[in-house]
């Protein structure tokens, strides 16, 4: 029976060595078991969490920890896991399974306190040590990788709320191309988001948890700011076909791409090839209403509203229900077309800049009537 007990403590080591390979070093996009399964527990404790709470903001107060908890309990679990495993492996050689934990928990935490003096536990409290000096290693690394990650990703985020408001929205930032941002600013906007949806994706599939570290302001979410990037190079193709530059196409498609990948490693099943022609959630009111916002400031439109709602479609379909799922996975800020979420929250509108003058110190939003060149 012991030997037994033994071959379960070598197998139980070798998983859990490989959930933490997996998980910290070998960048495949795919999150590893014991990770998900933890995942999976705090999100579950967190949304019963969130159905205490009277409003979206303190609901993103509450979840602002959800990821720091997650990380924090991965760690736990694995070295939960290894003492364990360790304790299973020195079974044979003590007289009690307390004896056991107490000399695996010694040589895995290094401190060394207790031995016993034959080849087999030597061995065993050997590997405890390296196994616990690497997990340690591997999570300081980890640390300042994903938060390196996460700032770039927060960067782009506040320059586009920005240019367009808070929570930004597809149809805002084309508006705000005729009164505030000048032609080579979209452009540069189109070119950086292309960067960024390659960055998000590498590094978000890579290291999963970063999908749920959330912006600090709780009306911003990368998932949010991709939303409205891809909505505006959509509608720019759809109205505007002739004036659209090549950079809409370009963020467009990385863009998607980007939602793709971290569907997959996320587990998030999506069409990868989906006809121009399919339904898509967003409404055709919605779309109006997108379209009347754009059209009120002066944005040339070549196509009738009917004819570019089709084309439209045929580009969101690409990347709508990716992100609506992710949305509500993340429980992201309920923007405009940006889905429903699994708690019932009112559509936020995006509050747009605010002009104060010396002569107009309470402010407006800005608006056609205003000087096209004026900030």
């Amino acid at each position: 029976m012991k030997y037994l007990i033994t071959l379960l403590g070598i197998v139980l080591y070798f998983s859990t060595i490989a959930s933490v390979v997996k998980t910290l070093v070998i960048p495949r996009g795919h999150i590893a078991r014991i990770p998900k399964t933890i995942d999976i527990f705090i999100e579950f404790i967190y949304k019963n969490l969130c159905k205490t709470t009277h409003s979206y903001k303190s609901r993103d107060a509450l979840r602002s920890s959800q990821a720091a908890v997650n990380i924090f309990l991965d760690l736990l679990v694995w070295v939960i896991f290894l003492l364990f495993s360790l304790s299973f492996m020195l079974f044979p050689s003590q007289q009690s399974f307390g004896n056991s934990i107490r000399e695996a928990g010694a040589s895995l935490l290094t401190l060394g306190f207790v031995s016993t003096p034959t080849p087999w536990a030597t061995i065993v409290d050997f590997l405890a040590g390296f196994s616990g000096l690497v997990i340690v290693a591997l999570q300081i690394s980890y640390l300042p990788t994903i938060y390196a990650a996460f700032n770039r990703r927060e960067t782009k985020i506040t320059l586009l709320s920005s240019h367009v408001g808070s929570p930004p929205w597809g149809p805002e930032l084309l508006a705000r191309t005729r009164i505030g941002i000048v032609d080579n600013q979209v452009l540069g906007i189109y070119r950086e988001w292309e960067e960024w949806a390659a960055d998000v994706a590498e590094s978000h599939s890579t290291y999963p948890i970063l999908l749920r570290l959330r912006s600090p302001d709780p009306y911003s979410s990368w998932i949010i700011s991709l939303l409205c990037v891809l909505d505006s190079a959509a509608l720019y193709l759809s109205l505007s076909p002739s004036q659209a530059p090549l950079e809409t196409r370009l963020a467009l498609r990385m863009g998607f791409e980007c939602l793709r990948t971290l569907a997959r490693s996320s587990g998030i099943g999506y069409d990868s090839d989906p006809k121009p022609t399919d339904p898509i959630q967003l409404s055709f009111s919605e779309f109006m209403t997108g379209v009347d916002r754009i059209a009120s400031v002066g944005f040339p439109i070549e196509r009738d509203p009917q004819e570019a709602w089709k084309h439209f479609k045929g580009w969101r379909i690409n990347y709508e229900s990716i992100a609506y799922e992710m949305a509500k996975m993340i429980d992201a800020v309920p923007a405009q077309w940006s889905g429903p979420r699994l708690l019932t929250s009112s559509e936020l509108k995006t509050q747009r800049v605010i002009n104060r003058t010396p002569d107009d110190t309470e402010g407006s939003s800005f608006e056609p009537k205003q000087d096209p060149n004026q900030h």
